[in-house]
């Protein structure tokens, strides 16, 4: 009996990218021998004519094409979960339609998982080329941070390309949290992960949704959901302030009683105050955005909505 490889694609106003991912999946269906192909195609809120292309490929075929169909925009993050959850097949992989990740890596991928004992076999760039100079470097320093203060590993250049077994994808499923890092999810549930190397693929059509700001925000979103580090610098800088200060404070005393002179200033006054409510401002955001991600998971809404699914 044919085991089956469910396809998870989320989209974003991919409505050129979406026909042609199905085209150049289906050219490499031949080569993945005894496998059934799953297609999940998840539009993220789009309001182009990506639900449409979906629409027309369920269509054309109704076997192996499903979609669903959010509410609104949640994120990627989201769609890729719903995606999991959908997904019915004995091996689950994750794939941006843009083809940014090569379908044609799917047969050695495969191989790889039937024949030997890894659960996963991921992907990572061995270049960004194509990329912004700027963003390439905050990437490669946000692997490097990321890596020095967190437990939990991830792999510089990794993609969301990888080929997973069942019992991988139910193990990550067990993680429903809001606030979700997928690129740390994958790391975090510890099965052995073997990372095949490509170079950077250009998007066969359309533009991306991500921008260096948006890329920042969820730089910050996977360091807060898998590290402590930034609360251990809160405390930190909040220990060397109070010493500081309090070595400021004796010297005050000890100029006042040797030379019997009160210290004057308003305006150094004025700066040290000025540094230390900045300092306490710092650490209060810090402490700020893991009670708001704390404050996001006890309300315990929905990771996305469905409105339509096929």
């Amino acid at each position: 009996m044919a085991k089956k490889l469910s396809i998870i694609v989320p989209c974003y106003f991919e409505e050129e990218s979406v026909p042609l991912f199905y085209e150049a999946v289906e050219k490499v269906k031949d080569k993945l021998v005894d496998v059934e192909l799953e297609y999940w195609f998840v539009n993220d809120g789009s309001t182009d004519n990506t639900l449409n292309e979906m629409q027309k490929l369920q269509i054309k075929d109704p076997e192996h094409v499903h979609y669903v169909s959010f509410s609104r925009n949640f994120g990627k993050e989201a769609a890729l979960y719903c995606g999991l959850r959908e997904a019915t097949g004995d091996y689950v992989t994750v794939m941006d339609v843009d083809l940014q990740d090569p379908p044609d890596m799917l047969p050695e991928m495969l191989n790889i998982i039937e024949t030997t004992d890894y659960d996963c076999v991921g992907t990572r760039r061995v270049d960004r080329s194509g990329e912004p100079p700027i963003r390439s470097f905050f990437a490669r320093m946000f692997y490097k941070l990321i890596n020095k203060i967190s437990d939990t590993e991830i792999i510089d250049g990794a993609r969301d390309f990888r080929l997973m077994t069942r019992q991988m994808v139910d193990a990550i499923l067990e993680m429903s949290e809001y606030n979700r890092f997928s690129k740390g999810i994958f790391s975090w549930v510890g099965f052995k992960t073997k990372y095949l190397n490509y170079e950077n693929q250009e998007r066969v059509a359309g533009k991306t949704s991500w921008n260096f700001w948006s890329l920042f925000k969820y730089s910050i979103d996977g360091i807060v959901n898998f590290s402590q580090f930034p609360l251990d610098i809160a405390a930190f800088v909040g220990f060397i302030s109070s010493v500081i200060s309090g070595l400021g404070i004796l010297f005050i005393i000890a100029r006042y009683l040797i030379q019997g002179d009160p210290t004057s200033g308003w305006a150094s006054t004025i700066c040290i105050m000025l540094f230390i409510g900045g300092i306490q401002l710092f650490c209060l955001g810090i402490v700020g955005k893991y009670i708001g991600k704390i404050f996001t998971e006890v309300k315990d809404r929905p990771v996305y909505i469905i409105k339509e699914k096929k």
